[in-house]
């Protein structure tokens, strides 16, 4: 059997709620009305009770408008957030992309400067034997030595140095038809006479083993060294042309003192193997 649905009277809380909208309606209606004759009687007056209304009701409604706009917004402000993630994306892609270009063409650079220079170090040596790629370098290991793709069948011969374009690499000790072993100058048996630049002072550079270079001052004591002297080549012993750069002075000291070279073996591909500066006697036949 279907059940009558509740009346107000089962609840004296919905009674009242009737009878407050009965009052409330009713009173509207009478607002209303007076609100009508007044504005037909009385027009005066009624527009300074209208002005009076709006004062007041004015800030709700414009409280109510700012929080409508402000839900309204948030929508939109999150198809913005979102479109600005995906422009920040594509940024930050696109920038790295030119970053990882602008890197290439640097290099690039370098590479050309590089190749510029043993190109005219080339020209300009009317003593070069061969140029030829370093083919691999002990950088780990205390004995360092490089290996070069040219031996005795492109005219290299055994004492004769091997430079770059920066300075000076070594010079080869061991030959093959087509590979010749170079014993570089932070070899601990690498010896290779210099003086300093600024006034000519001899000295002695000589291999650590660890990629670094000593320098010793000859017939002279307590000889002060300075960050940043430069050495070169002087010539003595006839093996090395004097003023091929070899090494910088990285510590101050006095006697001796630490240096690295101009040229790093790790960093080249291409080197030059030059004649000796007093020739080399010629091989028995």
């Amino acid at each position: 059997m279907a059940s009558r649905p509740r009346r107000p009277g089962f609840s004296r809380r919905a009674q009242y709620g009737v009878f407050a909208s009965y009052v409330i309606v009713l009173a509207g209606l009478i607002v209303a009305a007076l609100l009508l004759a007044l504005s037909t009687f009385d027009p005066r007056t009624f527009g300074v009770v209208r002005q009076a209304t709006a004062e007041v009701t004015t800030p709700l409604s414009s409280l109510l408008g700012w929080g409508v706009r402000g839900v309204a917004s948030i929508p939109q402000g999150v198809g913005d957030y979102f479109g600005v993630m995906a422009r920040n994306k594509a940024l930050r892609a696109e920038i790295a992309a030119n970053r990882r270009m602008t890197d290439e063409a640097k290099a690039l650079i370098r590479e050309n400067a590089r190749l510029k220079a043993l190109l005219q170090l080339r020209q300009g040596a009317t003593d070069t034997v061969v140029t030829a790629h370093l083919v691999s370098s002990s950088a780990a290991s205390t004995r360092r030595y490089a290996v070069l793709n040219a031996g005795s069948n492109q005219g290299v011969r055994e004492g004769q140095p091997v430079r770059g374009p920066d300075g000076l690499i070594g010079r080869v000790v061991e030959l093959g038809f087509n590979t010749a072993r170079v014993l570089l100058i932070s070899d601990p048996e690498s010896i290779v006479p210099v003086r300093r630049v600024s006034d000519g002072l001899p000295a002695i550079a000589a291999g650590r083993g660890d990629g670094l270079i000593e320098i010793r001052a000859v017939n002279l004591a307590n000889a002060p060294f300075a960050l940043g002297d430069a050495f070169v080549t002087s010539g003595t012993g006839g093996i090395y042309a004097p003023g091929i750069p070899v090494a910088r002075v990285i510590k101050p000291g006095r006697d001796t003192t630490t240096a690295r070279g101009f040229t790093q073996p790790d960093t080249l591909d291409v080197a030059i193997v030059q004649r000796t500066f007093i020739p080399l006697p010629a091989e028995p036949r």
